[in-house]
């Protein structure tokens, strides 16, 4: 006896489902954070390469023992970067506490951390919100090299998506301030879409932060876009630099809209 088609792997992963697929990775998630009600997210980008405190040891000595000058100067670099996790683990805990306790108004409302489900600045998102005791929202992608969801993200709120454009959907749809910390080409990507899609208007003005002013000033000259004229001075007021966990905070608890 045939398969039911709705249980037809072959087919359902096949060229011809593509839009079952995409219809998929966008009603679960939909309905998954409907049930644990959900209604707002501040989202945390950053690399998946920042180490954990427990593993800086490991990945020092993994570098020195390499006898590579080109490694250790990188890792010499990497070493001004590593803050960043306690740091994003310190906001996580303090956005996740005041998301719990936000003021009453006539529509229920529930803000929580929302990252990428992946190891570094991802993980210290989640770890933040649940030593803090509360739930985080983890959105994974399948990648060419694994990426295991990282384990202080919670079951029911994890997702793993195929396509980095629903994922980046999902990532939007709740977001109501954004903060980016040192990252690679991920989180580039991440953060020009949010502020491509305030710019033009296709969402509403959130705040952004952008976290590590020394790192990103050298990172993204946007200065030199204002003189060359690709964008307008006004582009600047888009996005904030923040060098604390409480400066980011009060910075978006000050310029949240609901």
């Amino acid at each position: 006896m045939k398969d039911l088609i709705f249980e037809n792997s072959e087919f359902l992963n096949s060229n011809q489902a593509f839009p079952i697929r995409v219809l998929s990775e966008w009603i679960y998630p939909k309905d998954q954070i409907q049930k644990c009600k959900i209604t707002d997210t501040i989202v945390l980008f950053g690399s998946a390469r920042i180490p954990s405190p427990e593993d800086v040891a490991k990945e020092e000595q993994i570098t020195l023992t390499s006898s590579s000058p080109e490694a250790e100067r990188i890792w010499q670099n990497k070493k001004s970067l590593l803050n960043s996790y306690k740091d994003a683990q310190e906001f996580a805990k303090k956005i996740s506490e005041w998301g719990e306790n936000l003021p009453i108004t006539d529509v229920p409302r529930k803000l929580v951390v929302c990252t990428g489900g992946g190891p570094g600045i991802m993980e210290a998102g989640n770890r933040g919100a649940k030593e803090a005791g509360f739930k985080s929202l983890a959105l994974n992608i399948q990648l060419p090299y694994e990426q295991d969801t990282n384990p202080y993200a919670d079951p029911e709120m994890s997702f793993r998506f195929k396509y980095f454009f629903m994922r980046k959907y999902w990532f939007i749809k709740l977001c109501r301030g954004m903060v980016a910390f040192p990252g690679g080409f991920g989180t580039m990507d991440e953060l020009f879409e949010a502020l491509t899609l305030v710019q033009t208007r296709k969402i509403s003005k959130i705040p952004i932060v952008l976290y590590n002013s020394n790192f990103w000033k050298k990172m993204i000259h946007f200065e030199m876009m204002v003189d060359y004229g690709l964008i307008q001075k006004e582009d600047l007021k888009l996005f904030h630099y923040a060098d604390s966990a409480e400066d980011a905070f009060q910075f978006l608890k000050e310029n949240i809209h609901f």
